[in-house]
């Protein structure tokens, strides 16, 4: 699941070697996520009819694609198909797995189980852009990090080709797009919708700008500002893991408290580091503003996914196609930002984007109750 989080790194990449405009470089995010708006709901319809391990075998196979086309034919074309195939094997992988996980943890833990798998995917997050920069200062190539992907992905085909699932009871019905849409009806699903659309927006805005601000503030090189991605979800993996424990015991409410808050420090802090006039202070601040961002939004997907799926019991499939389907807020942040800064020709109108999702963040407090799967 993880593997998605790469074309942050190779947006900036990209950028530097087809001389592209900010509008332009976030396109190639938005083609990835954009397909978590078109398949969430037909990918549960199929998964309904061949199976979830199939599923997720057909997601691995889409993927393996995706992560040839670089050596096939390497240019902005071919990499619009690369993030197109990557962002539809992803949405098939996502929409297959949370249900799963929903069907075996269930109730007070489901929050804490979920946030431990954003755990796990994290670490496929904040390795990419390490062996990407390892790649181009080592090895002159910066796109062997998709060879090293593949190599990962056709070991778990294997691995799962080979082993025996019991997959869920075939009487369960399959749900229509109408059945799915109809849920946002309710207060709760529509908010949580919403707040998934947010929260994975400001994180993948923030995988594609941190290196960006880096390079346009300090002017640092592409292969220096890439560890600024890989410090967000460092920081992101260990919010992940101290919610896992923190989110099964207490409740969720002022966990989500203090996490929009630092969101809110950290997004002000972006504004404070803005030429390398006192050089030190500002890589402190900036690095230490996107390492507060990665812990603050950690756990906010969790929150949001299981408070919608404990809200509607008897229509976890709909709500898990429509939650996922959220994840397209990946699509639409990056190409707002892209053509903020590219009117103001400045990273700090994609800096001003990303603060409409902390502002949503602050709306949802007032509607949070006490225990972690109630909203008013």
């Amino acid at each position: 699941m993880g593997f998605v989080d790469l074309v942050g790194i190779a947006t900036n990449y990209m950028k530097e070697d087809f001389k592209l405009t900010e509008s332009m470089a976030g396109l190639l995010p938005s083609m990835v996520f954009l397909w978590f708006l078109i398949f969430s709901i037909p990918t549960g319809i199929l998964m309904n009819k061949i199976g979830r391990k199939n599923t997720v075998l057909l997601s691995l196979v889409i993927t393996i694609l995706a992560l040839a086309i670089p050596f096939i034919s390497y240019n902005y074309g071919m990499m619009l198909i690369f993030c197109c195939l990557l962002g539809i094997g992803n949405t098939l992988l996502q929409v297959s797995l949370n249900p799963l996980i929903s069907s075996v943890v269930t109730g007070d833990k489901l929050a804490s189980s979920l946030t431990f798998g954003q755990f796990l995917k994290a670490i496929a997050s904040f390795s990419a852009p390490i062996i990407a920069v390892w790649a181009a200062t080592s090895l002159n190539d910066w796109k062997l990090l998709f060879p090293i992907f593949m190599v990962i992905s056709i070991l778990a085909v294997i691995l799962l080709g080979i082993t025996k699932v019991n997959e869920p009871d075939k009487s369960i019905k399959t749900s229509s797009f109408s059945d799915c849409f109809k849920l946002l009806g309710d207060q709760t699903i529509l908010l949580c919708f919403i707040g998934i659309l947010c929260t994975v927006g400001l994180d993948v805005g923030v995988n594609v700008m941190a290196p960006k601000l880096f390079i346009e503030r300090l002017g640092w090189s592409i292969e220096k500002a890439g560890y600024a991605t890989s410090v967000y979800f460092l920081f992101r993996t260990i919010g992940s893991f101290l919610g896992a424990f923190i989110l099964a015991k207490f409740s969720s409410r002022i966990f989500y408290i203090i996490s929009v808050a630092c969101i809110f420090i950290a997004l002000s802090l972006l504004f404070v580091a803005q030429n390398d006039a006192i050089l030190y202070f500002d890589v402190a601040i900036l690095y230490s503003a996107i390492a507060i961002i990665g812990f603050g939004n950690a756990n906010l997907f969790s929150i949001f996914f299981s408070k919608a799926l404990l809200n509607k019991p008897n229509h976890q499939n709909e709500v898990s196609g429509l939650m996922v389907m959220g994840i397209s807020g990946g699509a639409i942040f990056p190409l707002l930002m892209g053509f903020a800064a590219d009117a103001l020709q400045s990273q700090n109108a994609a800096v001003i984007v990303l603060c409409f999702t902390a502002l949503y963040f602050l709306v949802m407090i007032p509607k949070l109750k006490s225990a972690p799967s109630e909203l008013k």
